[in-house]
């Protein structure tokens, strides 16, 4: 009997979860003066980023839903560990 996967990304507790292209990240790394190696870590495993083919080095965008300032973006850089 084949397994069904389940698309963790489609479930309510989720945030959206985005790859950024290159000219993005490197307008987030000057609008906060910052390198990749600054930035939060996410692994490569994550299921919550599995649907987008992250490589290590991407930098992903997590938007999450705030009650006081409506919606809040975070920023991860994939890692293998």
């Amino acid at each position: 009997m084949a397994e069904e996967k389940y698309d963790i990304s489609k479930h309510i507790l989720v945030p959206k979860h985005t790859k950024l292209n290159e000219a993005d990240v490197k307008k987030l790394l000057e609008k906060y003066n910052v390198n990749l190696k600054q930035l939060p870590r996410i692994l490569k495993t994550d299921p919550a980023i599995q649907h987008l083919d992250a490589k290590v080095g991407d930098v992903i965008r997590i938007e999450r839903d705030s009650p006081t300032v409506g919606k809040v973006d975070f920023f991860r850089v994939v890692t293998n560990a």
